[in-house]
């Protein structure tokens, strides 16, 4: 594919032509491209916040957002190192680098749920085995709930004992997986006393690895009034709560002192601290799901601008196109399981295998334009936030609901109603002829 792809180009704008029913590309260095069709395949996590702090270019050592972490490195061995942010990002890195440096700050305002991560190592034959299993994996993963080779199997809550519902969480606990929160209880996602005993369940084996150090603990553990487990992105790690039984881990809670400013000898805190270190890290996340696509100049018909449109409201068509905006087709997008609750290789390969199969339909019928009708974009939108609205995740502030950018509007990103039923609704518009898709 390699003589297809344009490497080192940054795309700025994208207008459609009315009167040719065409797209014009123009590229940061000038170059424009004619285009019938195009499909946008930005990523949901492509587009990280960095200025977050006031002083920020102050700072007198590296300061780096981990999205955009240099090519060359960052030499951190001896050094003073203070990491902001303990979501996914965040852990993988602290976990990274605690033994390498020199001493290390973390500044955490929203503790996390974590679970254990098993690493296991393949040998030959297991490599043949699953590699034997592709076709039937392929055609399995597509109907779980979360693009995943495990589902929710279990016997309802309400039909186990105490002991049978410990014993379930221990199973997936000891997986260690991302089964321990989508393949344990699907009603945590809806029943808040169910919800509890899960997040209790997870908050004893925090404690557990913690050695009970009632500081540590009030820091890194969510309390019962936070959030509940689940309702927020789930991370994977590998030996990070021990990180912080190290002498050279400290962790400030910036929910007692947060961060007020940057200043050339490290970060300030809201108590008039001023924490010395020789490197920052930035792990404050990313403006998910529509941000990559707000960056560029995107204007449909009549000159609407998406970016204006999601400034007020982000709405799609099933994460795969926008009303008023033909022959735009959109991968990893908001109000589909691939902006957040799926397995993305999964949701993604069904994605642009709807839409080449849609752009197929298209020609060999002679149309030239595909656009989603309102009417069929109103109703996914209804349909999406009915879904999400029967859950506890719409009740939490996390990214997942855009809560960790200003000013963006309130929706949960990702269509949480399955990603096997995504592909099911999808598969029968495709079947009927695409209704509700107008081609011309």
């Amino acid at each position: 594919m390699k003589k297809d792809i344009q490497f080192n180009t940054r795309i700025v704008s994208a207008h459609y032509q009315e009167d040719s029913g065409r797209w014009l590309v123009t590229t940061e260095a000038g170059e424009r491209i004619d285009t019938q069709y195009l499909l946008a395949c930005c990523g949901m996590l492509s587009a990280p916040l960095v200025d977050r702090f006031p002083g920020q270019s102050s700072f007198r050592g590296p300061i780096t957002h981990t999205g955009l972490w240099p090519k060359e490195g960052i030499d951190l061995k001896g050094k003073r190192v203070a990491v902001v942010g303990t979501g996914a990002t965040g852990i993988q890195v602290i976990q990274t680098i605690a033994r390498e440096v020199g001493s290390l700050k973390v500044f955490t305002r929203v503790p996390q749920y974590v679970v254990p991560m098993k690493n296991p190592k393949y040998s030959k034959a297991d490599w043949e085995q699953w590699g034997n299993r592709f076709h039937e994996l392929k055609q399995h993963v597509r109907t779980t709930f979360s693009g995943f080779n495990f589902d929710f199997e279990n016997k309802p809550w309400v039909e186990l004992t105490p002991a049978e519902r410990t014993d379930i969480m221990e199973k997936y606990w000891n997986d260690g997986s991302l089964a321990m929160w989508l393949a344990t209880f699907p009603e945590m996602f809806f029943d808040e006393a169910v919800n509890a005993v899960v997040s209790e369940f997870v908050r004893g084996k925090m404690r557990e690895r913690l050695r009970h150090d009632p500081r540590l603990c009030q820091i890194l553990i969510p309390g019962p009034k936070d959030y509940g487990f689940g309702t927020h992105r789930v991370p994977l790690e590998n030996g990070y709560l021990e990180v912080y039984l190290q002498d050279n881990v400290e962790p400030i809670d910036c929910r007692k002192t947060a961060i007020e400013r940057i200043v050339p000898e490290g970060i300030q805190t809201s108590d008039g601290t001023v924490h010395e270190v020789d490197v920052i890290i930035l792990a404050v996340g990313f403006d998910a799901g529509s941000g990559a696509l707000s960056r560029i100049d995107i204007r449909g018909r009549g000159g609407r601008s998406l970016k204006d449109q999601w400034s007020q409201e982000i709405r799609t068509t099933m994460g795969l196109q926008v009303h008023g905006y033909p022959n735009l087709f959109t991968t990893g997008a908001p109000l589909a399981p691939s902006a957040a609750l799926c397995n993305m290789t999964t949701c993604l390969q069904q994605q642009v295998d709807w839409i080449s199969e849609c752009i197929a339909y298209a020609r060999r019928n002679g149309k030239h334009t595909i656009e989603a009708t309102q009417a069929l974009e109103d109703h996914w939108v209804q349909h999406h936030d009915e879904t999400a609205a029967a859950t506890l995740v719409v009740k939490t502030d996390s990214w997942y609901m855009g809560s960790n950018v200003e000013g963006k509007p309130r929706r949960l990103l990702s269509y949480i109603g399955g990603a096997g039923n995504y592909h099911r609704q999808c598969d029968e518009l495709a079947a009927k002829g695409y209704p509700g898709f107008s081609m011309t």
